[in-house]
Formats: C-alpha cells, sequence, structure tokens
C-alpha cells in the first residue's frame, strides 16, 4: 500500500476492524510517519442473469435496488428495509453457488420477501413482474393475497378496511352508469 502523502510503498497496519461488508485498517506509513485508513472489501465472483429473451447480463445490485424502492415508493416502512431487503436477495442469489441465475428467481424471491414485508409493495411488484393484462388478474392476485394472509402484519396498514370488506360482502355491486 502507498502512502497517500510521500507515496512510499510500505506502511504498518495500527488498527483493523470489521465493518459493514469489509475491514477497515488504519495504517501509518514507515517513512513519513503520518496515518491514513484503508478499506478491504472481498469481491466476490461475477453473477450473471439470464433474461428471458436468452440474454445474459452481469447482475446489478442498482438496478435490483430500483425496483424494490419503486414498489415500496410512499409506504411506511422503518428506514433501511429496503437496503436490507435487497441484502437479503443479493446473499441468497451468492449462496446459491452457480454463476448464473434465470432473471425468473430473482423475480421469485422479491415476491417472497416484499409479500411478509409489505402488501401493497408486493402488488406493485406483482403488477410488473407478472405482467398483469387486465383487471381481473390483479383481482385474482389481491384477492389470493387477501385469502392467505387474512391479517397484515401488525406494523402495516391493511390492505381493505375491515368495514369495507363486510359491508361489499353484503351488498351486491351497482353496475356504473
Amino acid at each position: 500500500m502507498n502512502c497517500p502523502f510521500c507515496g512510499y510503498n510500505d506502511s504498518k497496519v495500527i488498527d483493523s476492524r470489521d465493518v459493514n461488508d469489509g475491514i477497515r485498517r488504519r495504517r501509518q506509513c514507515l517513512r513519513c510517519d503520518l496515518r491514513f485508513t484503508t478499506y478491504e472489501r472481498m469481491e466476490r465472483a461475477s453473477l450473471l442473469v439470464i433474461k428471458k429473451d436468452g440474454r445474459h447480463e452481469e447482475f446489478n445490485r442498482e438496478k435490483l435496488l430500483a425496483g424494490v424502492r419503486k414498489a415500496c415508493d410512499k409506504r411506511p416502512l422503518p428506514s433501511g428495509t429496503v437496503n436490507h431487503l435487497v441484502d437479503e436477495i443479493e446473499a441468497e442469489l451468492y449462496q446459491v453457488g452457480h454463476a448464473e441465475v434465470p432473471s425468473s428467481q430473482i423475480g421469485d424471491l422479491v415476491m417472497l420477501k416484499l409479500r411478509k414485508t409489505d402488501h401493497i409493495a408486493y402488488i406493485r411488484f406483482a403488477s410488473v413482474y407478472r405482467e398483469f393484462e387486465d383487471i381481473t388478474t390483479l383481482k385474482e392476485e389481491v384477492d389470493d393475497l387477501a385469502d392467505r394472509t387474512p391479517l397484515p402484519p401488525t406494523d402495516q396498514l391493511p390492505l381493505f378496511r375491515q368495514d369495507d370488506m363486510s359491508s361489499k360482502a353484503k351488498s351486491p355491486r351497482r353496475p356504473r352508469r
């Protein structure tokens, strides 16, 4: 490691600490005695995503993060939830140990995580990912979600208000004119 001050190529490590995704090292130059900090991060093996049309593309964390952020936009989620969710998805993809992963597997992982995190974000993501053709398909997905998860997580707003559900069940829907 070259000293950023004098350019000398030898230094000693004074302190090492684990940080989020790597190691922080405090170093001291053996020539000028000035101190500087370096960060070491493990470089993961590259991961290729196999797109629907058969193309191969380098895995892009930022692209995944943007898609999940868009689905979670304006939702009452604690700060850091989206980043944590993407971290989990990325870790699972690398743990599989394959150099290539189909985009459908990534989409399914996102859907699974969002379904547990926020129902509205899940429906938003599903509507784009599954390319719903019409309102009927979207309604079926919402109905399936409502049937499988009768109570939302305590920190999440309900998908439907309870009084709306009971009133719709009692009165038939009138056609619009």
